[in-house]
């Protein structure tokens, strides 16, 4: 199946007539392609995570257009769940919340809670209208790459995932870059299950209420394995002092292939693929996925990256990069 254009009215439409029966389609958001299905057809969901490989016990978030559309799922929305969806949707966070009974129960993975986002990207905005217009009350969408893999920020990104058979809607490349924080609002307090380009400092300063840390009773959630976020080359962190040091200590031939993400260059004579890093969080989130993708491409056999700052601002990166140097 072709690569469709994401400006192309009629594209959007056929994409939707495929949701509605059904199919699956790859659609941008503001953070990384997902890989959507309608949420309320057991077989598209099952398709979905067929077609991942993605365990069925790990549950997908439900993209909607906006809070009416959330409330379809939701038994109840606490005030800090509502407190933090008027201020960041649509927008790269996602709300868990209790589950309406009979609703989303294979993409939620039959538990009593469901995650909820409503993206922030026009191509998605109107293909969720538009398939509710259809009778399509949500999308399930998790990442469109193989689990564990690299999330993909942009269409050939997913085509080099999973073929030409999947029909991919191209609205160019991801502005956020990394998947959204997820907050579990179904408790009585505030729980960040994975962090995003949202800082803790902002989704504090709506809550009202510190944001807590993930405990033995929250539930499972999208990239929460230690290993994720893979690309085929091997990652390894490094401080700036550590990369110093293994270029003094490590000389490395033009023969070996390894790939360099960080804020200074390598010394000059070393054969290595090198990618300036960025010193602004926001820049390095929306191009890290495509970095490493990058690098394997161009057939790096090893990454080495720079370890980003202890700041607030990267918790996100962080993340993103520990666990897929734990893979």
């Amino acid at each position: 199946m072709s690569v469709l254009d994401g400006q192309d009215p009629h594209a959007l439409a056929l994409a939707v007539q495929r949701l509605a029966k059904g199919d699956v389609v790859a659609i941008p958001t503001e953070t990384v392609y997902g890989l959507a299905g309608r949420c309320d057809d057991d077989r598209a969901v099952a398709l979905i995570f067929s077609t991942k490989g993605r365990p069925v016990d790990h549950p997908l978030i439900v993209h909607v257009a906006d809070e009416e559309a959330a409330r379809f799922f939701a038994r109840d929305l606490s005030e800090v769940a509502l407190r933090l969806m008027r201020q960041f949707w649509p927008g790269p966070l996602t709300l868990v919340v209790s589950r309406r009974e009979g609703r989303a129960q294979l993409a939620a993975a039959g538990r009593d809670t469901v995650a909820l986002r409503c993206p922030d990207h026009p191509v998605a905005q109107q293909v969720l209208r538009l398939g509710r217009d259809q009778g399509i009350p949500g999308l399930a969408a998790p990442s469109a790459n193989r689990f564990g893999r690299v999330s993909p920020t942009r269409a050939q990104h997913v085509v080099a995932e999973f073929g030409p058979e999947l029909m991919v809607v191209d609205g160019g490349p991801c502005r956020e870059g990394i998947e959204s924080a997820i907050v579990d609002c179904s408790r009585l307090h505030p729980y960040l299950l994975r962090p995003g380009t949202l800082t803790r400092q902002e989704l504090e300063a709506v809550a009202g209420e510190p944001v807590r840390q993930p405990d033995a009773l929250s539930p499972r959630v999208s990239g929460s394995l230690a290993a994720h976020y893979a690309p085929a080359a091997q990652v390894q962190l490094c401080s700036a002092q550590e990369l110093a040091s293994r270029w003094q200590h490590t000389p490395i031939g033009e023969d070996r292939r390894l790939g360099v993400y960080s804020r200074h260059p390598p010394p000059e004579g070393q054969g290595v693929l090198w990618r300036q890093m960025p010193d602004n969080a926001n820049q390095v989130a929306s191009e890290l996925f495509d970095v490493l993708r990058n690098f394997d491409d161009s057939g790096a056999q090893a990454i080495w990256v720079e370890s980003p700052p202890s700041g607030a601002e990267w918790e996100g990166v962080r993340d993103r990069l520990q666990r897929a140097a734990a893979s």
